[in-house]
C-alpha cells in the first residue's frame, strides 16, 4: 500500500493588529513642533466660557482655522462608602434634566473650576454644594479632556472616601435628585446604556477595574 502523503498544516494567519503601536510603545513625538498660533480673535464671550476663533500653522506645515472653546476646567467626584462592602461600595449619583442633551441623565457629581480656584477645592466645594456630602481622604484618579478637537476644558475626576453625609446648597437652577446605590449596580447601568454622560462612565469604569483587581487607589 502506497505510503500516504502528510500536507503539512497551514500556517497561521499574520495577526492584522501586530502593526499597532500599544502604550507601552509611545514615547516621545517624532516631532515636538506644535501649532503656531497666528492670530486669536474671541469670537463670543459666555458666563461659563469664551470661544475663540484662531488661526494656526499646523506642525505639519498647513495653515487652518480653529474654533476653540476655552474654559477653566471641571472637576468630578467619584464619592464611595466602603465601609460595609469593600467588595462592592456604595457611590453616589445624581440624576438631573441636562438641556443640550434634552433629557435626564445619571451622572456623577461634577462642577466648574472657579478662576483663581485649585482642582481640589473646586471638588470639594461642589460635591458639598450639590450632595452636602463630605470627605476625608482625597485622590486623583484621573484627568482628560472631554473633547479636544474643539474643546480645551481639562476634566479632573477624584475620588473621594470616608464620606459623611450633610446638607446639600445646590444653585437655584440646579434640581439634583442623589442617589446612594451600589458599585455593581452602577456598572449594571452603564452595561445596559443607562448611563450616557461621559465623565460618570470612565469614573466608574476605572473605580470597577481597580476594585476588581484588589489594587489600592
Amino acid at each position: 500500500m502506497a505510503a500516504t502523503s502528510r500536507k503539512s498544516a497551514p500556517k497561521p494567519a499574520a495577526n492584522p493588529t501586530s502593526a499597532i503601536v500599544t502604550p507601552q510603545h509611545f514615547g516621545k513625538p517624532k516631532s515636538s513642533l506644535k501649532a503656531k498660533l497666528v492670530s486669536s480673535k474671541l469670537a463670543y464671550k459666555g458666563k461659563v466660557f469664551n470661544v475663540y476663533t484662531d488661526t494656526v500653522i499646523e506642525p505639519g506645515g498647513n495653515k487652518n482655522v480653529r474654533d476653540v472653546i476655552r474654559h477653566n476646567g471641571s472637576v468630578v467626584i467619584l464619592a464611595v462608602d466602603d465601609s460595609k462592602n469593600p467588595k462592592d461600595p456604595d457611590v453616589i449619583l445624581e440624576r438631573q434634566y441636562r438641556h443640550a442633551a434634552g433629557q435626564f441623565l445619571i451622572e456623577l457629581p461634577a462642577g466648574r473650576i472657579e478662576p483663581g480656584e485649585k482642582p481640589l477645592a473646586a471638588a470639594k466645594r461642589e460635591m458639598i454644594e450639590e450632595t452636602g456630602f463630605r470627605a476625608k481622604r482625597w485622590t486623583l484618579l484621573t484627568k482628560y479632556f472631554a473633547s479636544p478637537g474643539f474643546l480645551g476644558e481639562w476634566m479632573q475626576i477624584y475620588l473621594a472616601r470616608d464620606i459623611r453625609e450633610g446638607t446639600a446648597t445646590p444653585e437655584p437652577d440646579e434640581h439634583i435628585e442623589i442617589h446612594r446605590i451600589p458599585l455593581s449596580e452602577a456598572m449594571r447601568l452603564v452595561a445596559s446604556n443607562q448611563i450616557h454622560d461621559g465623565k460618570t462612565i470612565i469614573g466608574l469604569s476605572l473605580y470597577d477595574a481597580a476594585v476588581r483587581a484588589g489594587r489600592t487607589l
